[in-house]
């Protein structure tokens, strides 16, 4: 282990890909810095892992898709990352019906094709007209998000048109929706781009739903979502490759216990406390996590938690195939039903009665859920010989399953019920038991691994399970926010000079974008410009 010095520019608390991203361009200019990782590996979420006793593949454990990810992180820090466009927007059956809707990105006369198979023809145009319209926004609001924070009338007055701002930004999407389309399952279609880890209604007024649909249609200035080759441990690694170039001293087994206002940091590592002084502190851990690291000096009290705990609500269930499971509908190949992103029981109806079902503490049923084949796009992560065999993997994703449902006394049946709930709503799409396809592992155990929001909790240190680390914001600010210190300016401000945020609690972060730590890094470098 190299030494640890008793004083760094920047000492960066959790090495997830935002923390590298921070530290990557920190080091780029001369800074001292410091990564502290309490996990035995850098990462956090952005992983690929041998989930499987015996079985050579590399899953994608957590986050498992690329959209928000700027090409000029990847070209400043000189990123050895591949991203694979997929040809397949979604495919999505009609509950109780051998048809579904399958949305082909490269073949207009296909998609019509399959609205009116499932008797939506007249929804071809409000669909497409919806999307072009976010398609506008996202080509106004994406080239700020590297900018300092625009005020709400900035960004209205970039977007230039008021129709298209008040249905996406200041009425609830559900509005919005239920003008543009008309059929059950193309509505659905449509919110669940506002539901991925968000427990909320079309008509939510909080506008929790907005929040989380305008980052999902926004990524690179299309909404698009990539594979990135060699699964997302191969963004960590690029990241590594990055950070290690620029001299970043990075410890892992490092576990922080507190942080001052003045730039104390307290960790444990090899089984001895240490101390260190920093200029700057920059937290990748949740907001939630850093007011109790705050508040963790000897002789203070935490103090109260000054925003609601996260909650997320999802779960992550992971599996691995002998072969692709057949469809019910006989005029899609499996191939390009799972090509893209596969909804199984998404119906706007079906998305409000689960919605009701988790507010009584149940299990929705039938369980709503979002499926990806990442191996269908880049199978260099199965071993020659499992591609050789025609083994495919699936991460599904569930909606409305909120963190609330979970305790620790219920966590491993939960875990259990979540599974077979998600395996069983995949079935009702089926021709076939989606148990007939899955591989075993060298344990003789079916090759299926589920994370519920407490596992995440436990693993990642991410409160409520929430992989946004908290209630998502909107790329600006209010006309009445200060925006006085470069920390305000670029949305990672704490309310403590010397600490900064950098990961998906800031001001633009969630998913994967290295947002959270590109902002905090320029706003390190524009608060030593000034002086």
């Amino acid at each position: 282990m190299d030494a640890v010095q008793e004083e760094y520019d920047v000492v960066i608390v959790g090495g997830g890909h935002n923390g590298l991203v921070a530290a990557t361009y920190l080091a780029k200019t001369g800074k001292s810095v410091l990564l502290l990782e309490r996990q035995d590996h850098i990462g956090g979420a952005t992983v690929s892992a041998q989930a499987f006793p015996g079985v050579d593949a590399r899953l994608s454990r957590y986050s498992y898709l690329i959209s928000l990810l700027p090409r000029q992180i990847i070209a400043d820090l000189d990123l050895d990352l591949e991203l694979i466009r997929r040809r397949y927007s979604s495919y999505t059956p009609l509950p109780g019906t051998t048809q579904g809707l399958l949305v082909d990105n490269n073949d207009d006369g296909i998609t019509a094709a399959s609205f009116a198979a499932i008797g939506a023809g007249a929804d071809v145009d409000g669909f497409s007209q919806l999307y072009e319209r976010t398609g506008k926004l996202a080509r106004r609001l994406w080239p700020t998000m590297m900018k300092p924070l625009l005020r709400r009338s900035e960004a209205r007055d970039l977007v230039g048109d008021d129709q298209l701002w008040d249905d996406f930004m200041e009425r609830p999407i559900g509005e919005v929706i239920e003008r543009s389309v008309q059929n059950d399952l193309v509505r659905g279609v449509v919110l669940t781009d506002g539901l991925i880890s968000t427990y909320a209604r079309a008509h939510e007024p909080d506008l929790s739903q907005n929040r989380c649909f305008f980052y999902h249609v926004t990524g690179g200035g299309t909404g698009d979502w990539d594979v990135p080759v060699g699964g997302m441990g191969a963004l960590t690694d690029a990241l590594a490759r990055a950070a290690d170039a620029a001299a970043v001293q990075m410890f892992t087994g490092a576990e922080v216990t507190h942080v001052s206002p003045d730039g104390q940091v307290r960790y444990e590592l090899d089984g001895k406390s240490r101390s260190l002084q920093a200029g700057r502190v920059l937290s990748n851990a949740a907001p939630a996590v850093l007011e109790r690291l705050l508040g963790n000096g000897q002789g203070t009290q935490p103090s109260p938690p000054s925003r609601p705990e996260p909650e997320g609500a999802q779960a992550k269930v992971n599996l691995l195939l002998s072969r692709l499971p057949k469809l019910k509908d006989p005029g899609v190949a499996p191939e390009a039903a799972f090509g893209g992103t596969f909804h199984i029981n998404e119906l706007y109806s079906q998305l409000e009665t689960a919605y009701e079902q988790a507010g009584t503490g149940q299990i929705p049923d039938p369980l709503p859920a979002e499926i990806y084949c990442h191996s269908l796009a880049d199978p260099s992560i199965l071993s020659p010989e499992l591609r050789g065999t025609g083994a495919h993997t699936l991460t599904v994703f569930t909606l409305h399953t909120p963190h609330r449902l979970l305790t620790e006394e219920n966590n491993e049946r939960m875990r259990s019920e979540l599974q077979a709930a998600t395996l069983a709503s995949l079935n009702t799409v089926l021709a076939e038991p989606i148990e007939d396809c899955l591989l075993r592992d060298s344990d003789g155990g079916l090759c299926v691994e589920t994370k519920t929001t407490l596992d995440l909790e436990h693993t990642l240190n991410m409160p409520g399970g929430n992989i946004f680390h908290g209630p998502l914001s909107w790329p600006f600010v209010e006309d009445d926010a200060p925006l006085d210190t470069a920390a305000q300016r670029w949305g990672v401000a704490t309310g403590h000079d010397r600490i900064l945020l950098c990961g998906a609690g800031s001001q633009r972060g969630g998913g994967v974008s290295g947002l959270g730590g590109y902002s905090a890094a320029m706003a390190v470098l524009e608060d030593d410009a000034a002086g």
